[in-house]
């Protein structure tokens, strides 16, 4: 074939565009394992820091999971264990939370703490700039956060962004969800000088206003649903007592 005709030039790209395509689906195809073990043990890595456990240096992510995650569930918004055959921590809370309450389904993850068993909650809403999302551990009596974790696909760095980290939502521990009367409330997120004297707070990032209230609004549609379930966890703590 002449070298120096059309014809051979388009078979030639042809070929190396075949080539080259198949080499990259071999590749993707042989590191995906990989790729999906790396998220699945970001997400382990994200629910352990909301029950204030860290790895240490050399320390596997997954074994520090399986030695304190004790437990994976699905309740409804009855408080109710959901037996589907659907995997908790597969579960896409980010689905879930654009479904009306009664539909969604709410994974919960038991942990094991040196500070007692907590109850661990995935949240997810969105910030000025794209998703946000975190987790919400619990102490067993349904009502006390016992710590948070929170992060963000694209917030403004040194504004928003700041919600992953501790200086923010530290902020969390101790903070209650249920008002005196036993209705569910959510923690809110204010600026300074507006804090409210009938429900749990905490301040505002200094400049990331829209990013603050997208927290928010994101653990009260995330939380709100688990209600039910925090209730009973409540009353397994009274008939304990």
């Amino acid at each position: 074939m002449n070298r120096q005709s059309n014809i051979y030039t388009v078979v030639y790209a042809s070929v190396l565009v075949l080539v080259v395509g198949v080499v990259l689906s071999v590749v993707y195809q042989a590191l995906r394992p990989r790729q999906l073990e790396n998220i699945d043990n970001d997400t382990k890595k994200q629910i352990l820091l909301a029950a204030r456990i860290t790895a240490e240096p050399g320390e596997s992510i997954g074994d520090l999971y399986a030695a304190h995650i004790t437990d994976e569930y699905i309740v409804d918004s009855e408080g109710k264990k959901v037996d589907n055959g659907v995997d908790a921590f597969k579960v896409n809370v980010g689905s879930e939370v654009k479904k009306p309450a009664s539909e969604r389904l709410l994974p919960v993850f038991v942990c094991r703490t040196s500070a007692g068993e907590k109850y661990i909650l995935p949240c997810y809403g969105a910030g000025l700039w794209g998703p946000i999302w975190g987790y919400v551990a619990f102490d067993s009596n349904g009502d006390t956060i016992y710590g948070a974790y929170f992060a963000h696909q694209g917030e403004t760095p040194g504004l928003g962004a700041e919600i992953e980290k501790p200086a923010f939502s530290t902020q969390f521990d101790g903070k209650n969800v249920f008002s005196k009367s036993g209705d569910f409330q959510s923690v809110e997120v204010v600026k300074t000088g507006q804090e409210p004297a009938d429900r749990s707070y905490v301040h505002a990032i200094s400049g990331g206003t829209i990013t603050s209230q997208g927290v928010s609004r994101m653990l009260q549609n995330s939380l709100e649903p688990y209600a039910a379930f925090l209730k009973s966890l409540q009353n397994t703590t009274n008939d304990k007592n």
